[in-house]
């Protein structure tokens, strides 16, 4: 079926009649895949915009038609709002939904869509206005007699009032945010905070309110028409969050299931504040809340957000569908649909949890993710449901945000929609990137969590070193890598000309190990030895293994254990020099070491290498100056972020070998530290 029109004003976009037959997505990635897919549900055709970067990206081979944007900084393409109306145009679009980001909060934006005779797929321009900054909004809705948290003028800033949270006045996602405790951190923590704001948004006003240490993020998700209902649809809660950008999100929140009366004081807060402003469409309120049900107002989102599907498990409701019915004038039923069961949502990022989070960037060589029930859609039994924005062989560049997919599960209680999720993560296979799917298995089996008690302060509270810790322990890890050195064997022979039906390195007599080498992330380097003797493989180290079967792609182990031998199988995958080792026991990842180490890949010591490929943004000390260890030597930004590349060690700046500006790789040596130890030595000679 299609939508329809009207000829008035509806949900804050402009129509002359008929159905909508063709929308645009002013975004990328994930949403653009979510929006299509309701499209294609609808019978509507759908077009997408794409980066050079994007090329090859998955949204863009799901759409009807798709127009480049040439470029690839969202500055220079997902971020200007005169090509994606161009591009509606040219591919006869007649309305644009904005997904979330870019340009979702951009009333500019949607003045000119609307201006250019397109529906527009979300709130009144008004609407957006009002709430598109943070700090008229706290305003508006204090009059209104929302709760809220008074807002600060940086200027005025003093130490009775840290620790402060300065925020981005036109966005979200963590971006632009910082938590000062110290008021000489004040002034560059802001001057860094519009760097981001203005890189991601296109707007570089910030803002201070007071920063509560632990709290609780509940958000309302409401949906308004043009004939004055307004659906508080259902509460989320957020509060796992890193950086201020939220990880896992769960519909309904533990503290309002268990708070008397705290949802209902929610929801009339939710219509007080969509009905301030004359609200339609899709939107959030979010609020901060504390442990008594005490709740102050954040921000409106005038958009869909990210977390969106676990509100559509728990309903039955398709948000986007009804997004696109109350935008061509339908309303909404008399009745709100009745809450069922429990979903929870993790962000699956490519990033390093155990390294301050670091972005990670490469090829998505697989992500298969086990018990998927479906895609893009409702979910009406206990399972899981996959929205990604990745697929084998995407690449994951450093202009975007590094998200890869959302993994959502559904269930009737929180326990088993919290098992069924890790359980899920647990056995999936995604190779070729770090990311932190060990951290959100380990969230999701934490004794806290699976209590309700889930504040902002999670990570703080529990040790981000421990939650992020590998999910296999040290035994199995090394169990796994015999694993991959005998598949590794398995492949030289079956690939070998000569003698290819004997097993590698199989003697007559008696001889010595054969040797592969590999190394871990986490573990440093395994040097694992065995011989093949008269059809039985003797593994050093691993006294009783026997080895069951072993193929390119797949080992079976019998282990050896106090009550017998235990079998064990190994799913191994190789891509160049990477190899991945999947079984129960947790998944590993692991680099195959040559042989002999060429000199040349060799660099000194003190070298700051590139953690990541990005951009240099600023130098912060000149070659010959006495630096400290920790002192920043500068800084890149990479997938909207800024990242500081600081000393190692106590030294003198040797060397820096890059200028504001430039593009880096992974691995670039950036600087170079000479330890203050030996110039020391060097001296007293």
């Amino acid at each position: 079926m299609t939508a329809s029109r009207s000829d008035s004003v509806r949900g804050g976009g402009r129509v002359s009649g008929g159905p909508i037959t063709n929308i645009l997505v002013a975004n990328r990635g994930e949403i653009a895949r979510r929006v299509f897919a309701t499209c294609r549900r609808m019978g509507i055709g759908t077009v997408a915009v794409y980066s050079d970067a994007d090329a090859a990206a998955p949204h863009v081979a799901e759409a009807d038609a798709a127009v480049l944007l040439p470029g690839n900084t969202p500055a220079e393409t997902y971020l200007r709002g005169e090509l994606i109306i161009e591009a509606a145009l040219a591919a006869g679009a007649d309305a644009i939904h904005p997904g979330y980001g870019f340009l979702s909060e951009n009333a500019d934006f949607a003045k000119a869509v609307l201006a250019a005779g397109l529906v527009w797929i979300g709130p009144p321009v008004e609407a957006i206005e009002q709430m598109g900054s943070k700090v008229a909004s706290k305003k508006m809705m204090d009059a209104a007699g929302v709760p809220v948290l008074a807002e600060l003028d940086p200027a005025e800033v003093t130490e009775a009032h840290l620790p402060v949270l300065i925020k981005a006045s036109a966005g979200g996602g963590g971006r632009g945010m910082r938590v000062v405790r110290a008021l000489a951190e004040l002034e560059p923590q802001i001057e860094a905070a519009r760097r981001e704001a203005e890189s991601a948004f296109g707007d570089p006003t910030v803002f201070c309110e007071r920063y509560l240490e632990t709290g609780r993020h509940i958000e309302v998700q409401v949906m308004a028409d043009t004939h004055g209902t307004i659906w508080a649809v259902g509460e989320r809660e957020c509060s796992i969050q890193r950086r201020h950008q939220k990880v896992i999100e769960e519909a309904p929140s533990p503290l309002v299931e268990r708070t008397d009366g705290m949802r209902e004081r929610l929801f009339e807060a939710a219509r007080l504040a969509s009905g301030a402003i004359g609200y339609t469409g899709a939107g959030t309120v979010e609020f901060l809340a504390d442990e008594r049900g005490d709740f102050f107002f954040l921000e409106m989102n005038t958009r869909l957000q990210v977390e969106h599907p676990v509100t559509e498990c728990t309903t039955g409701l398709d948000l986007v569908r009804l997004q696109l019915e109350v935008a061509t004038g339908a309303a909404l039923p008399a009745e709100l649909p009745a809450l069922h069961g429990h979903s929870i949502e993790v962000r699956l990022y490519a990033e390093d949890p155990a390294h301050d989070w670091q972005p990670q960037s490469g090829t998505v060589h697989r992500i298969d993710i086990p018990s998927v029930v479906t895609e893009f859609d409702l979910l009406d039994r206990p399972g899981v449901r996959l929205d990604t924005g990745v697929v084998d062989g995407s690449i994951v560049g450093v202009h975007y945000d590094p998200m890869l997919a959302k993994v959502i599960s559904y269930a009737e209680t929180r326990d088993e929609a919290a098992r069924l999720l890790a359980n899920a993560l647990h056995r999936a296979k995604i190779h070729g990137l770090v990311t932190n799917r060990d951290l959100l298995v380990r969230v999701l089996r934490h004794p806290a969590f699976l209590a309700g008690d889930t504040d902002t302060a999670f990570f703080t509270t529990h040790g981000l070193d421990t939650l992020a810790a590998p999910l296999v322990s040290e035994s199995d890890e090394a169990l796994s890598i015999v694993a991959a050195a005998l598949a590794d064997a398995a492949a030289n022979r079956g690939a070998a000309r000569v003698a290819g039906g004997l097993p590698s390195g199989w003697r007559n007599l008696p001889s010595q190990s054969t040797h592969k080498l590999f190394e871990s992330r986490t573990s440093g380097t395994h040097d694992v030895g065995y011989r093949y003797t008269r059809g039985v493989v003797s593994v050093d180290g691993h006294d009783g293994l026997e080895l069951v079967e072993a193929t390119p792609d797949r080992v079976v182990l019998a282990v050896p254990s106090e009550r017998g031998a235990v079998r064990r199988h190994f799913a191994v995958a190789r891509y160049a020099d990477l190899v991945c080792v999947d079984s129960p026991l947790g998944p590993v990842s692991v680099r195959k070491l040559p042989r002999f180490t060429d000199p040349a890949d060799q660099v000194a010591t003190g070298s700051l290498l590139a953690p990541m490929p990005g951009s240099v943004i600023r130098l912060g000390a000149e070659v010959g100056s006495h630096v400290e260890q920790g002192q920043p030597i500068l800084w890149l930004e990479a997938m909207k972020m800024e990242h500081t590349i600081a000393a190692p060690a106590a030294g003198v700046l040797s060397a820096v070998n890059v200028t504001v500006g430039q593009q880096v790789e992974v691995g670039t040596v950036l600087a170079v530290v000479d330890p203050a130890e030996g110039i020391e030595t060097q001296e007293s000679k």
